[in-house]
């Protein structure tokens, strides 16, 4: 398939002419062949108004022709073949192992909200009858169903070029709501979202959809995005990215005459809480399975093991000793643009002047566009003082805070921000501690796992990706999971409606 770097905005494409950029080569630095052209104020209000026309006739569509259509997508981004790899590979410095599963995923993510569709029972049917003969006021009769929200600004994620961007968790679970969506490429990896985006415009094509259901747009900058969320006919906003993006999308969204919800996973450190009985007895292997999880795709990941909470003594000790064996035979590794290892770098300096901060160990030095591991520790006390220890570093960075006793490893939980995992390492004689954390833990975090770490996030229907600020814009919500759907829906009840003015489903 021919890149050509064009807009697909209502079925066709057309060459952005506001300014045009490059896919970066993340090894090298380089540029890779295609340019891309940035689309225009008149681009952006051109996609929101062919997707609010969409709206009308895609909101109703029968649940199998939804559910057939996210399927077709699936097909569609599978046709594309080994092409879709090679590029992303380029555009990422992501291995091939690491995005032919995430291939697997986001097409399977497609095809589990087909069978959401199909079940039907998001839309949560209600049905109350009434009672004429109620006293001293009659019983209404009254009927309930979700709704759509209306179309869908979606952001692709830096980090995932297929899950997490053009037809990822966020676009596939508002198309299964009913929602169209218009999708702001990210510029880390525009060759991968054409060509997603070209299998989701030939699988609106196959489905017979109002070619409004969905477009693509190209920007290296910000603009594109803001006047996205800005767009009256933009009902809702799915996120992943920095804190900083996700907060001013969220003031753009908050100033509109009708302010929307951002769904927008930030940051998270995710904390690793190593308790006592755990590590006396099974500090080494801890400490090999934390290392592997750290560097994971160069620690890339919103659930990344960046902080390790654990009660000072000799199995801390032991654990420590081991990790800073293991770090120093690490291979640096690609990070996905030159920006993020920019950041990186800094980030891991600034831990490494820290006068409260003791470096532990650091994994082979690389390029200029690559991430070297590194591990540092430091004292509950000076982590309770100096609230700039838990900013993320995104990348494979770990911090150590070694607390005198469990009861400042509580201090250290209560001064924590909102997150999207948190682990806990535990033996039987543990549990009694733990098991009187865990209320604390669940108001902290969207997921709690036991003796693991949460880089792996499985599509299920009983996963949460989310958490309270600053990890996601709203805590309630999650962005991987058949819940996800939930989001761009919202509830209409029908009082006293005759059968013929109610929609099919309540009839």
């Amino acid at each position: 398939m021919t890149l050509n770097g064009n807009l697909l905005i209502a079925g066709s494409e057309k060459r952005g002419s506001n300014g045009e950029f490059h896919g970066i080569d993340a090894a090298t630095g380089n540029s890779l062949a295609v340019s891309f052209g940035g689309a225009s104020v008149e681009d952006v209000e051109r996609a929101a108004g062919h997707a609010w026309e969409a709206f009308n006739s895609y909101r109703e569509t029968d649940l199998e022709t939804r559910a057939g259509f996210l399927e077709r997508i699936a097909q569609e981004i599978e046709a594309i073949g080994d092409e879709l790899i090679v590029r992303a590979m380029a555009e990422t410095g992501l291995a091939r192992g690491r995005l032919e599963g995430e291939r697997a995923r986001t097409t399977g993510q497609l095809r589990l909200f087909a069978r959401e569709v199909r079940d039907g029972r998001f839309q949560e049917l209600r049905f109350d009858p009434g009672d004429p003969s109620r006293t001293p006021v009659p019983k209404p009769d009254l009927k309930l169903r979700n709704v759509p929200i209306g179309p869908v600004a979606v952001f692709g994620a830096s980090n995932f070029p297929l899950a997490f961007s053009v037809a990822g968790g966020d676009t596939a679970s508002a198309l299964a709501a009913g929602c169209p969506v218009v999708v702001k490429a990210h510029s880390a990896h525009p060759g991968t979202s054409e060509l997603v985006g070209r299998a989701v415009q030939r699988a609106v094509s196959g489905a017979g959809l109002h070619t409004g259901v969905f477009a693509l747009l190209f920007d290296a900058g910000f603009e594109v995005g803001q006047k996205l969320v800005a767009d009256s006919r933009i009902r809702a906003v799915g996120f992943t990215g920095s804190r900083r993006g996700g907060t001013a999308l969220m003031e753009i969204a908050s100033r509109r005459k009708q302010p929307i919800p951002v769904y927008a996973e930030m940051s998270s450190i995710n904390p690793v809480i190593l308790f006592p009985h755990a590590l006396e007895t099974r500090a080494t292997d801890i400490a090999s399975s934390f290392v592997a999880s750290l560097v994971l795709g160069a620690g890339q990941f919103c659930t990344n093991p960046g902080l390790i909470l654990a009660v000072d003594g000799k199995g801390l000790d032991v654990f420590i000793a081991k990790a800073g064996e293991l770090l120093p035979d690490v291979d640096a590794q690609a990070m996905l643009t030159p920006s993020i290892a920019k950041a990186y770098g800094e980030g891991i300096a600034r831990l490494r002047q820290h006068p409260e901060v003791r470096v532990v160990a650091s994994g082979k030095a690389g390029s200029t566009f690559q991430g070297s591991a590194a591990l540092f520790e430091t004292s509950a006390r000076a982590f309770l003082a100096h609230n700039e220890l838990q900013d993320e570093v995104f990348g494979a960075a770990g911090l150590i805070v070694r607390c005198e006793d469990l009861s400042q490893l509580e201090s250290v939980i209560d001064n924590l921000e909102g997150q999207l995992t948190v682990a806990l390492h535990v033996t039987d004689e543990d549990e009694v501690e733990a098991r009187r954390l865990v209320p604390k833990l669940e108001m902290l975090a969207g997921r709690l796992l036991v003796n693991g770490f949460g880089t792996g996030v499985e599509v299920s229907p009983a996963m949460v990706h989310g958490g309270p600020y600053p990890a996601t814009a709203d805590g309630r919500s999650t962005s991987v999971g058949t819940l996800a759907i939930y989001r761009f829906l919202r509830p209409v009840s029908y009082q006293d409606f005759p059968s013929a003015l109610l929609p099919a489903a309540l009839r």
